[in-house]
């Protein structure tokens, strides 16, 4: 029997996983995507149930350590302030993210040159442009043209209403006199593409049911599939195989039943986010590559870049409906995005407005607080606060350092052996600067707007959703992992897509620039199949 050799084999099916099988699709070639998690059914997300706010506190929790499904991986981040969360299933992450979708900044590709830190990616955003449009026709993004803080572009979609939380915090910032502008969104606000509109229910962050969400797995998956790409559930990749010759060969994987198989392909795609990449990396040791495939520059899981995240909470005294909306998407300030050395930091940081909590979450958040007293009181204090408050997010810009790591961990190990990730991680002296400042502002901005009551958290500890830059993009061999259209530069027929090439973080939530930068990865390929591996 002849051996079963794909031509593109792609390692996760999460946001940039999605977009470089929809992409190459066309090309006709054979393209298999193994995805260790399973498909979600929209009748089983939390928000379909009363108990909502409780499960997705538990089986439904973006941090897998205490999610634990069978399709988790566990990851020992003892050693870090920020708790790295993910998602294993079709779509990745994208199932519980919140949708914020602002675009990177042409500066952010370009921190050396304008702050003497960190490196210059070897690519700019006018590179990125054609593919940022590309990808928000494709899902459905939401938003208002005109902002001044990025160049001009038009999301297909109106954006998402801002409430009356949203023009009380507008109204604080005009009494600053600093920017905000109404949130690029990925859900959808009108009907699009067979999907209904979002009907503002509010939580986001643990699932769709409703569809209005542009997860990975109902914008890009769909179309893939009718194209021909094979996605196969439940696959646990355990190493890449690698010959004589320095390309690799395909995987060994454990299938749905545990059982070991290979897979051989022409081509391996990895997309599994800046921890899973690294781990599977360093876990694929070979005589020729003894300190981990594609890791001869000795980068493979360094520079960790996890954007240190605020909170400021305000209250106010009148009823602002905070509960309903997105969670995650109602306006965002740039105000102190790009570099002033005046304020004692280099690079910014981004001003997101988020909604109030559930009932349920603001009580148990009062009672913590000492706010919301048990007995006597408590259901007064609980009025004054539900419905009454929202959060401004800080997302603060994370310079690449070698010390920020992803290894393998000597004992902890997921439910197939498979060492799991460990991560060391501290804020440097630059972010925790850059924190102070925004908090300062953002309760400044609080006050502006009238709020009675502010409370701040930092760094946030469940907060690491972006996960960047542990086996980075560059030209020189020396230096990075990936080349400039994501080619590994020791295995020729290795290419990485995920958040893991990324030179530098950025201070926005990063998942639209990291699906542009798959669509552009896949169009270099593209373009360059008569000698890809020259």
């Amino acid at each position: 029997m002849a051996e079963d050799i794909v031509d593109v084999l792609i390692i996760g099916s999460g946001a940039s996983g999605a977009a470089v099988a929809w992409s190459l699709a066309e090309t006709r070639m054979r393209i298999v995507c193994l995805e260790q998690g399973d498909w979600t059914q929209p009748a089983d997300y939390p928000s379909t149930r009363r108990d909502w706010e409780a499960q997705a506190t538990g089986p439904w929790s973006i941090d897998p350590n205490v999610r634990k499904r069978v399709t988790d991986y566990p990851i020992d981040d003892a050693d870090s302030p920020i708790t790295v969360v993910n998602f294993n299933g079709v779509g990745g992450s994208t199932v519980l993210h919140s949708a914020h979708w602002p675009r990177f900044h042409p500066s952010d590709f370009r921190v050396k040159s304008l702050d003497g830190v960190a490196d210059d990616w070897p690519i700019d955003y006018s590179t990125l442009d054609p593919f940022f449009a590309l990808n928000d026709r494709n899902i459905g993004v939401s938003g208002l043209a005109g902002d001044p803080a990025i160049p001009a572009h038009q999301p297909p979609l109106p954006p998402v209403p801002l409430g009356l939380m949203g023009e009380t915090i507008g109204r604080g910032f005009n009494k600053l006199g600093w920017h905000w502008w109404p949130s690029d969104s990925a859900l959808i606000t009108r009907d699009y593409e067979g999907r209904e509109a979002c009907a503002n229910l509010g939580p986001c962050s643990s699932g769709c049911a409703k569809g209005a969400k542009s997860s990975a797995d109902i914008t890009y998956w769909p179309m893939a599939r009718r194209a021909g790409v094979e996605l196969r559930t439940r696959c646990r990749v355990r190493e890449i195989l690698v010959d004589e010759n320095d390309m690799a060969t395909g995987v060994v994987y454990y299938d749905d039943q545990g059982v070991e198989r290979t897979q051989r392909a022409e081509v391996v795609v990895m997309a599994c986010n800046g921890v899973g990449t690294p781990r599977l990396l360093l876990n694929s040791r070979s005589a020729r590559f003894p300190d981990g495939l594609a890791n001869r520059s000795g980068l493979v899981g360094k520079n960790l870049m996890l954007h240190p995240w605020g909170l400021v909470q305000g209250v106010f005294d009148e009823a602002l409906a905070s509960r309903y909306g997105p969670a995650g998407c109602c306006l965002l300030s740039q105000e102190f995005y790009e570099t002033d050395v005046a304020r004692g930091f280099l690079r910014g940081y981004n001003l997101q407005i988020t909604r109030g909590a559930g009932p349920v979450t603001t009580a148990r958040t009062g009672l913590v607080r000492g706010t919301i007293p048990w007995g006597a009181g408590h259901h007064e204090a609980f009025a004054r606060r539900f419905n009454h408050s929202f959060n401004i997010g800080i997302c603060c810009e994370d310079l690449p350092e070698l010390h920020n790591t992803v290894t393998l961990d000597p004992v902890l190990k997921d439910s197939h052996g498979i060492p799991a990730p460990k991560i060391t991680y501290r804020m440097s002296d630059n972010s925790q600067q850059m924190m102070r400042h925004a908090l300062d502002r953002a309760t400044e901005a609080m006050k502006a707007a009238g709020a009675t009551d502010i409370y701040t958290e930092s760094p946030v500890r469940l907060a690491g959703w972006h996960l960047l830059g542990t086996a980075r993009m560059g030209r020189d061999p020396e230096r990075s992992v990936v080349n400039e259209w994501g080619r590994s530069h020791d295995v020729k027929n290795l290419f990485i897509v995920d958040g893991s090439v990324f030179v530098t973080s950025g201070g926005v939530n990063p998942t639209s620039t990291i699906q542009a930068v798959a669509l552009y990865i896949a169009d270099a390929m593209k373009q360059r199949l008569a000698n890809l591996f020259d």
